[in-house]
């Protein structure tokens, strides 16, 4: 039984009454004062009829023997503190060493969670917001895989729309070449250009949408096929970059039929107004244009149909941009109604935006800086750094720290906080980056291997306490926190709970690196090694839960 739920326990037995869940519990700010903390006597002093330290002080009492934990002491107003045991530190120590899961739970074995993120459409550049799609929703994928789910990835990519007839459009104007992924940005930005204003451009790429959909021109269709093929492939060149592989593609162009049965199918829920088909939801929104066309909520409406018939999920998640809040927002209330078995299985989980110096950018006016092109020049400035590495390929490696600074750099925040990327920090060594737990984790790996050439033994044996410093034991003491860090991060569908916690766990261990030698000669060298072994791992799950990089020269 993990120490958390074994201190639960025996706080509800001493207070009775109160369920183990019920009882508060958290880690104290500074080591000094615990590894758990709990306000409980704080909580329920009144309903006692007692001061809060009169009854911690009794609950303390009655607390007995726990295990795991070495000793309790009642501080301040009245919360009681819980320090571990030294063998629950060196279990933890040992866990994190020969697990290669270390830190995984069991929360939600059994379900099957589906998450649907980045979301690029063909036709148009892979840009910022799909970046940070990418990134929280890959975290987001991978931490509930730790939590025992059985996770699958989505990937929803709008192949019809105004925007595809845009590009062609720009196509057709420009001559530009339909195979060339990055010539289909510059035909979308022509075409967007003059949609709003040039009375007789518009009409052309209005007709050129209707033409998509209904495929019975002959050139308007292989430009279609040609540049969305080539989108869709460049596509995959940064998902592999991005370490993300997808389970199931859907298309607009394949919802888009499912949506408008389903619309069709509920004339009490969706009603005619001035020639469109609209829903009176939180807020009215055309779902059936006067053109006979579907909407985003109409095709949104199919998505959902064909995610369930694909996989029988228990939840979906799908990671997309705050400014489409509004819009998920009718969407459920519509698929109340109309897929009301459905409904309470989907959620939206927002992001903010990512800002520069240069203010929010624009694809449809062309000056965007795309998350392409961010990734190229992080890896081009990285690449530099990576010439005087010890590393046997350096441009993987630079490429693997350019992925690690930008999606640092996405995950620190909370997920519906805007980001300003800072392009010179994203890159440091020295403290809040990626980089820098990189560079942790690669110090920790260079000791570990070190000491195994030296034909040191790191094992611990069971029973045996870790003969360390205090400074390494309250390493040790941050490191046993790891599981229930992945757990929150998790629950909350939260990744920046994680990266605070990497942050702090990384900045202890380089603090304690810089000051204590760990390869000293004496017999206290192996179970140093041991720890600093257990501080690799937690660095190397941590990091992969965040889809960072691990590498192992730097």
């Amino acid at each position: 039984m993990p120490v958390a739920q074994g201190i639960r326990n025996a706080l509800s037995k001493a207070l009775g009454g109160v369920s183990p869940a019920e009882a508060p519990l958290e880690h104290p700010s500074e080591l000094k004062n615990g590894d758990y903390a709990t306000g409980i006597a704080l909580k329920y002093a009144k309903q006692a009829g007692k001061k809060p330290r009169e009854l911690a002080e009794e609950i303390a009492g009655k607390l007995g023997n726990i295990d795991g934990v070495e000793r309790i002491e009642v501080a301040g107003a009245g919360f009681i503190n819980f320090y571990l045991a030294p063998a629950e530190l060196a279990k933890a120590v040992e866990n994190a060493r020969e697990e290669k899961t270390w830190g995984r739970n069991e929360r939600n074995k059994g379900k099957k969670i589906m998450v649907e993120y980045t979301d690029p459409n063909p036709f148009k550049e892979f840009h910022i917001g799909h970046l940070m799609s990418n990134a929280i929703g890959e975290s987001v994928a991978r931490l509930i895989e730790f939590t025992s789910a059985n996770v699958k990835r989505a990937n929803y990519q709008g192949d019809v729309g105004p925007h595809v007839a845009k590009a062609i459009w720009g196509l057709q104007k420009l001559g530009l070449d339909a195979t060339d992924a990055k010539a289909l940005g510059k035909a979308y930005a022509a075409g967007a250009s003059v949609y709003e204003g040039d009375k007789k451009a518009r009409a052309e790429i209005d007709a050129i949408n209707a033409l998509v959909y209904d495929r019975s021109d002959k050139e308007i269709n292989r430009l279609y096929d040609v540049g969305r093929k080539a989108s869709l492939e460049h596509f995959e060149e940064i998902y592999k970059m991005l370490g993300t592989t997808f389970d199931f593609y859907f298309f607009e162009s394949e919802t888009a039929s499912e949506g408008l049965k389903l619309v069709r199918k509920h004339p009490e829920v969706f009603v005619k107004s001035e020639g469109a088909i609209v829903y009176h939801g939180p807020h009215t929104r055309v779902f059936i244009t006067s053109k006979g066309l579907p909407t985003y909520e109409t095709k949104e409406l199919g998505l959902a149909k064909m995610k369930a018939e694909k996989w029988t999920f228990n939840d979906s998640i799908t990671v997309t941009a705050h400014e489409q809040s509004g819009y998920f927002e009718v969407v459920i209330a519509a698929m109340r109604e109309v897929m009301p078995e459905l409904a309470p299985k989907i959620r939206h989980v927002s992001h903010g935006m990512m800002r520069f110096a240069e203010g929010k950018m624009s694809s449809r006016k062309g000056n965007v800086i795309t998350g392409e092109s961010l990734l190229a020049e992080l890896t081009e400035a990285a690449g530099e750094r990576a010439k005087e590495s010890r590393a046997e390929d350096a441009s993987k490696l630079a490429e693997a720290v350019a992925v690690g600074a930008i999606k640092y750099q996405i995950l620190k925040q909370a997920s519906g906080r805007d980001i300003i990327f800072d392009r010179e920090r994203a890159l440091s060594l020295e403290g809040d980056s990626g980089p820098y737990l990189q560079y942790a984790h690669v110090r920790a790996f260079a000791v570990v291997e070190k000491a195994i050439s030296q034909g040191l033994t790191l094992r611990i044996p069971k029973g045996q306490t870790l003969e360390i410093s205090e400074s390494a034991r309250n390493l040790a003491r941050l490191l046993h926190r790891f599981p229930e860090a992945v757990e929150r991060a998790a629950k909350e569908l939260e990744p920046h709970l994680l990266t605070n916690y990497l942050l702090e766990f990384a900045s202890a261990f380089n603090r304690w690196y810089a000051n204590e030698q760990i390869l000293d000669g004496t017999p206290a060298a192996a179970h140093k090694v041991a720890l600093t072994d257990a501080i690799r791992a937690t660095l190397k799950n941590g990091l992969w839960l965040l889809g960072i990089p691990t590498p192992e020269k730097m």
